[in-house]
């Protein structure tokens, strides 16, 4: 959005002098010394949380207007407003009077002046940090990655992902898939692809939605942010440019409201799918495919089209078959999945907490259990019987077909009532190893033991009541550790306080078979 109030509001030079010491990514709000979401006002220079930790940045531009009595009209246009801040993680400059986020500059380019030299203190900061960090590395054993921070344990090889504006969504579903190795691992061998040329090569660019770049690839953005993680080079690292190729590719997903996770993920794969399918940097998608022998055929499942690795490793078949209740006619279809939604049980859904004494804990197996039942179909879902020639009242069931090598599975927390989308906060317990599928199987003695048996590789939890507002955060296991995902933040935790979170999304893996059994 082009800002009418820039010049009225943009009066700080960048000066060291006039910034708090340290990284600005840490800064602490000046008035509940909070490091989380630090914004600092382009007209003082003052350091503020958000307004999604104690909202003292919007308080103080709210402060800022309360307007004096003995002042002219004309005198109170002419004082600064402080109604422009700058996020000190993601440098995207925010104007509280016309509530969104601006892409226009000064005619002196105050903001990009300010933008680098907050970039320039935090790269200062971050060069000061590993130095230390390597000190500290080289005189401990060569086990021990984990550094105190605040008091809290945060790993040194994970890193986390910058929140540019309510994009924790999206940090939270790019960590989960990022910790599933056979996926991560096949992007970040793909060549690269070099997308920018000439005076701009090489140069760090902020994307706005002004721009009219149709040269974007989610492939090769999506690798980059891959290879960002777990190199242990940053602690945290701004998705900002596969952001971008998202508001051009996914329009639903343009602005900085919050979105859902779920949706989210499923666009994202989609159009990775689509894209891999119209070849990748000149070579196409088979020869990609068949360059990665550990693809082999048998594990492909074809969603719109040929197979990628996108199906090839969440894909899975459901058999649905429907029998009329009249004449006993009964219909069956195959429909490809890339995951299963899954509904939480009527009679759990006031159980809010595990502990909670009222009646049995909802599990995971309840919900497969739910969506795996025979179910009679109400009025409103009427059958077109071939046999009989018009609607009637029929039973549905579903059964798997095809176990994918990820099972992704999404409890249905959001609900439409007449006006509003509620969530169901209800537990479900869930298994960190060894969940069973081989009851849901259609053929089931055509499966070997181990091929139907998934350990929990990724879990993402929705913290809020609703889901245009609150905030996700992730679960992940890596080299045997789990860690807590939460944006820019990542620690280490451990499985008793995964099993407690209030999952959304749970990425499952299948189980590795034995030696001299087929791998993917």
């Amino acid at each position: 959005m082009e800002c009418p109030h820039l010049s009225s509001s943009v009066c700080i030079a960048p000066d060291s002098a006039k910034f708090p010491n340290g990284s600005p990514s840490s800064w602490c709000c000046s008035v509940c010394r909070s490091n989380k979401s630090p914004w600092v006002c382009l007209t003082c220079s003052s350091v503020h949380c958000g307004r999604y930790v104690n909202g003292h940045a919007k308080k103080h531009y709210e402060d800022a207007q309360v307007p004096l009595t003995n002042h002219k009209k004309s005198e109170k246009q002419d004082k600064p407003q402080h109604t422009v801040c700058m996020d000190c993680s993601s440098y995207s400059t925010y104007c509280y009077r016309c509530d969104d986020f601006v892409v226009n500059d000064t005619k002196l380019g105050l903001v990009q002046k300010v933008r680098e030299h907050l970039q320039n203190l935090e790269n200062s900061a971050f060069t000061a940090d590993r130095h230390r960090k390597r000190k500290l590395l080289e005189n401990s054993s060569l086990n021990s990655k984990l550094l105190k921070v605040n008091g809290s344990t945060a790993a040194i090889c994970a890193t986390g992902l910058r929140n540019l504006g309510n994009t924790c969504f999206m940090n939270a579903i790019l960590q989960s898939l990022s910790n599933i190795e056979q996926f991560c691992c096949y992007f970040k061998e793909l060549p690269a692809v070099e997308l920018r040329n000439g005076k701009t090569a090489g140069r760090r660019t902020y994307h706005t939605r002004s721009q009219g770049d149709n040269n974007v690839s989610l492939v090769e953005e999506f690798r980059k942010t891959l290879c960002a993680l777990w190199q242990g080079s940053q602690t945290a690292f701004s998705p900002e440019s596969l952001f971008y190729v998202v508001w051009k590719i996914m329009p639903n997903f343009r602005g900085y409201q919050q979105q859902d996770a779920h949706e989210f993920m499923r666009y994202l794969l989609d159009h990775l799918h689509l894209e891999l399918q119209g070849g990748f940097n000149g070579v196409s998608r088979s020869a990609i495919l068949q360059e990665n022998s550990a693809l082999s055929a048998s594990n492909k499942c074809c969603i719109n089209g040929a197979s990628t690795v996108v199906t090839a490793i969440f894909g899975g078949i459901l058999q649905n078959e429907v029998n009329c209740l009249i004449c006993g006619t009964e219909s069956r279809k195959f429909d490809p999945f890339l995951d299963l939604s899954l509904d939480i049980p009527s009679q759990f859904r006031n159980k809010r907490s595990k502990n909670q004494e009222n009646g049995p804990v909802c599990s995971l197996r309840d919900c497969l259990r739910s969506f795996t039942d025979l179910e009679e179909l109400d009025e409103t879902e009427l059958y077109m019987c071939h046999k009989c020639k018009k609607k009637q009242k029929s039973t549905k069931k579903f059964w798997i077909q095809k176990l994918p090598k990820v099972l992704c599975l999404h409890l249905k927390r959001f609900h439409w009532t007449a006006y509003l989308r509620n969530k169901v906060d209800t537990y479900v317990e869930f298994p960190l190893r060894g969940l069973d599928m081989k009851c849901y199987l259609l053929e089931p003695e055509n499966s070997g033991p181990e091929h139907c048996l998934y350990d929990l590789a990724a879990v993402v939890v929705h913290h809020g009541s609703g889901v245009g507002s609150g905030h996700y955060t992730a679960y992940a296991t890596h080299e045997g550790r789990w860690f807590h995902f939460n944006d820019s933040t990542v620690t280490l935790t451990d499985e008793d306080t995964v099993v407690k979170a209030k999952a959304y999304i749970l990425f499952y893996v299948e189980r590795q078979a034995k030696a001299g059994s087929d791998k993917l």
